[in-house]
This record gives structure tokens, sequence and C-alpha cells, in this order.
């Protein structure tokens, strides 16, 4: 099964190798040296966040637009031109007692609040406006987790729940009938977890040694209704050249990926 078609069926799927270890090296060092004084930055002894990612470190998205990503956004939107429509950066160290319950990311960031047929509830933080969009708009958004370390079970690896995607919305007294079919994905350092943000996903506390550091970007091909705009929108020319090195992935390698069972 291929990525592409594994994502349609299950809600997600690994691609390794898409970053190499020089180009993830650097991304860490932007990061590293960006100065953290916004109120996008959230840091504590169990999770250091960037929120509006590339609002706050701009520099990032000419290191993130590669051209074995461009080839993975191309393969995702055959024939559309995607945009990025958010980005966090999310940093669980050695040992963290962070973890995130069950969810579906269904609340998506806009320019504005305006009243809309089909969209709501609505939330604010700091002054930013949020919304639960019809589930088509949600459908069209796919998520790309970039692995800056290791990940597994150990340090932090998302938990999903395979088909969930197709759902919709679920109720959250419903979690506990499907979490049992849970699957575990753990992704190399420069690999991307690809997923639906319907698909139901957790994480665990931390039980290692070893850090956890993710670049999280959402794209969709879909603009939001007139006077509504995604809040970091930004255009990602994919290219369709090197797409299939892009999603080279044996049976065996997303067998080794995704390990069953949380």
């Amino acid at each position: 099964m291929t990525p592409t078609v594994q994502l349609r069926t299950d809600g997600y799927a690994i691609l390794p190798n898409v970053f190499s270890p020089e180009e993830t090296a650097g991304l860490l060092r932007t990061i590293e040296s960006t100065e953290t004084s916004s109120s996008n930055f959230r840091r504590s002894q169990d999770v250091f966040a960037i929120r509006n990612l590339l609002g706050e470190v701009p520099q990032l998205w000419p290191q993130l637009l590669t051209p074995r990503l461009r080839a993975v956004l191309a393969e995702l939107f055959p024939e559309q031109m995607p945009h990025l429509v958010k980005a966090i950066y999310f940093d669980k160290p050695a040992g963290s007692n962070w973890l995130v319950a069950w969810h579906q990311d269904v609340m998506v960031a806009v320019d504005r609040r305006l009243d809309l047929p089909g969209y709501g509830p609505w939330s604010g933080k700091n002054g930013e406006a949020t919304v639960l969009p019809p589930r088509e708009i949600l459908e069209s958004i796919v998520t790309l987790r970039l692995h800056l370390d290791d990940c597994d079970a150990t340090n932090g690896a998302l938990g999903v729940v395979p088909g969930s995607h197709r759902l919709g919305v679920i109720p959250n007294e419903q979690h506990p009938e499907l979490t049992p079919q849970a699957v575990t994905c753990a992704v190399p350092a420069g690999g991307l977890m690809l997923m639906q943000p319907l698909t139901l996903h957790a994480s665990q506390r931390s039980t290692s040694s070893r850090p956890r550091r993710v670049i999280h970007l959402e794209f969709s091909a879909v603009e939001l209704p007139t006077g509504l705009q995604w809040r970091d929108r930004r255009v990602a020319h994919a290219s369709a050249c090197a797409v299939e090195d892009a999603f080279v992935l044996s049976d065996q390698a997303q067998a080794e990926a995704c390990a069953t069972s949380l």
C-alpha cells in the first residue's frame, strides 16, 4: 500500500528520509537561535511550543520547502496548488510528563470572526480566532509532522486510530470505544508522519532520555468563504519532480514504522 493510499484509507502514513540529517540540523539551529519573548512561545519543564511558527521564524520557510517536500505536496495535491494553513513547533523534552489525550484537530485558525453558515463554535485566545469549520474543510487538510528526532513509544510517538477520520467529528464519550484499535507510529529523524486532522490521535508521556521535536505543518488546496482567510496562509508551490523518490516506501518500512497497540 502506498503512503497516499494508506493516508486515504487509514488516515495516516509514514514517510522516512524526506529531510537529510544536514537539513534537520539546519532547521534546529534556526529554531534554537530565535528570540522567544513573543506570546506565541510557550515554555515549561514539560514542553516548548511555538504557535504561528512561520510568522515567528519566517526564515524556516525556505529551509522547509526542499525539493523532496515539494514532491510530497505534489503527490498529495495533484494538479492543485496547496497552501500552508497552520505551522506549530513542539518540543517534548526528555522525561516529559506532558501528554495529550485522545482528540481530533477540528479547529482551524482564521484571520477574523465572521458569521457564516456551518462555521462554529468559535474560540479565541490572545486575540486570535479559531473555528470548527464544515467537515469538507477539515477533510481537505493534510497534516505533515516533520520529526527532528527519532521518535517511538518511549519519547512520545503519536498513537492513532486507523480509519477514524472517516467518522467525522467524534464525540468525546465515544473515544473509549475506538482507542483499543490504536497503533503507535514511530518516525525516524527527517521523516514525515502524514495525517488527516479528523484521525483520532494522542501522545503519551515520555519515558526516554531523548527529546521529541516536531514541526507540525497543515496544508490545504481549499480557500475559505469570501471574507475569511486562513490565519497562517502561505503558498507552497509544489513540484512534480522527484515525486517517485519522495514516495518510495517499502511495505517492510511501513510495517516497522507503525507498531500495534498503545
